[in-house]
Formats: C-alpha cells, structure tokens, sequence
C-alpha cells in the first residue's frame, strides 16, 4: 500500500508544478510588452493627428494700422509751446517733417509736422497735450491695413513667381520673335511688380512712423502807444510836408495835357483883349 502511495502523491506534486510554471512572471511579462506594442500601434495614428492640425492650421497675421492725428490750440508763448514739442519730439526718436510760421488774421501761427515711430504715439500726444486747456481741433484716426498688405503681397509673390518662368522659357527660346515677345511680358511683369513693391514700401513706412500735425497759435496783443518827443513831432511833420508837395507835383504831372490847353487859351483871350483896347 505504502509502495503504491508514494508514487501517487509524485505524480501529484509534478503536476501542481506544472500548472504553476505557466503562470510564472515571465510568461506574464511576455504577454504585457505584446499588448503594450499592439496598444503602441493603436495609439500610433491618434498622436499623429494634432501634428497634421498643426500644419493645415491658419497662420495669424499681425494689425497693420496707420495713425494719424490733427491737433490744434492756443498757447500763451510760441517759443515755450515749440520748445516743447521738439524736447518730445527727441524723447520719443521722432523726425520733424516740417516746421512752419506764419500769420493768421490777428494771430501768430505755427504749425509742426513730426513722424514718430508707432508704438511712442500716444506717449508723445499724452506729453504734447499737458498744459492745453482746450484744443480747437483734436482729431486721432487709425486706418486698418492689414487687408491691403496681405492682398497686394500676395499679388506680388505670384508675379515674382511669373517672372521665374517666363526666365525659363527666355532660356530656351531659340527664335528672335519668341525671345522679343517674352523680353515684353517680362518688362510689363517688371514694372508690375515695381509699382507693388512700392506700395509695400510705403505701407510699411506709414505703419511703422505715424503722422502728427501740430497747429498752436497766439492773440497778437495791440501795440501800446509810444511817447514821442517834440522834436520827432517837427521832423515828421517837415517829412509829411515834403511827401505831400512832391505828391501834389506828381499829381500835376498826371493832368499836365489839361494844364497846356489851360494855358494856351489864357494867351490867346489875353491877345485877343489886348487887340480890343488898341482898336477902341
């Protein structure tokens, strides 16, 4: 009995073995790097999506604006209110563009021009405006751009790309009627592309310098009255004098026709009286 136990409960222990030999940790190691490669694989094409978004996504253009601003006032002092302007003007590395005086009715006026770069335009208003009461005029504008820039940009890169090709084909003409005619394309192309790359050179400078017109201007006081002396009094009055006689002989010269007829007429009823006594 004993003889046929013992190999019974071998047999037993080897087969308990076994069972536990298939859920060893490295048979379940195997099994998780195949499910982490097929969740990999999976997750492959999701992780790849926002990079294609990425690339057909719009790209943001900036807000080209053009400033502009009009102001006019009136100061109590000329040369304080211009002094003012141009210490603003070297704080903020703006340019004067013009720089006028001159009279208006019974007022002095001066009028500035400045071009300041953009991102100082309200700094330099903010200082130009401290001390003025009341501004007359005080008009600020803000032209958008950005629509025409990009148009016209685009436009641009299109004709360059035109150019490119009509290159080419001037490479590889052989006849002089081909070459004549694209020679022609490609100067109406040229001048094309000149005219629009000068209108992006000038946006550009709007945009990047602003335009500021400053008109201040001041009451001309009456003039007070001075005190002349007598002497002065005699020496106008002899100069007033002369200028009235040699007005008066001026003024006889105009009508000296008429003074010669007077004349002549004088004689001759003089002669003709004369005649009448010696016959009487």
């Amino acid at each position: 009995m004993k003889n046929t136990l013992y190999p019974l409960l071998l047999l037993l222990a080897l087969t308990a073995c076994k069972k536990e030999g298939e859920n060893t940790p490295s048979s379940i190691a195997s099994s998780e790097v195949v499910a982490t490669s097929e969740s990999a694989d999976a997750a492959a094409p999701t992780a790849n999506l926002p990079e294609a978004k990425a690339e057909t996504a719009p790209v943001a253009s900036t807000q080209m604006l053009i400033k502009t601003a009009n102001l006019r006032f009136e100061t109590a002092d000329l040369n304080t209110t211009a002094r003012k302007v141009q210490d603003a003007t070297a704080k903020y590395s703006a340019v004067v563009q013009t720089d006028t005086q001159g009279n208006e009715g019974s007022s002095l006026l001066r009028s500035i021009t400045v071009r300041i770069p953009s991102q100082n335009f309200d700094k330099f208003i903010a200082d130009i405006s401290k001390g003025v009461d009341y501004f007359e005029r005080r008009e600020i504008t803000s032209e958008d751009v950005s629509e025409e820039y990009v148009d016209i940009e685009s436009r641009l890169k299109a004709k360059r790309v035109l150019e490119e090709r009509y290159f080419e084909l001037l490479k590889r003409a052989n006849k002089i009627s081909e070459i004549l005619e694209i020679e022609k394309e490609l100067a109406i192309i040229r001048e094309q592309i000149e005219g629009q790359q000068g209108r992006l050179n000038f946006i550009r400078n709007r945009v990047l310098l602003s335009t500021i017109n400053i008109e201040f201007y001041k009451t001309a006081a009456a003039q007070e009255t001075a005190t002349v002396s007598y002497g002065s009094k005699i020496w106008v009055a002899v100069k007033s004098g002369f200028n009235g006689l040699s007005s008066f002989l001026l003024g006889l010269l105009y009508i000296w026709p008429i003074i010669l007829i007077f004349v002549i007429g004088y004689f001759i009823y003089k002669k003709n009286t004369r005649k009448k006594d010696n016959h009487a």
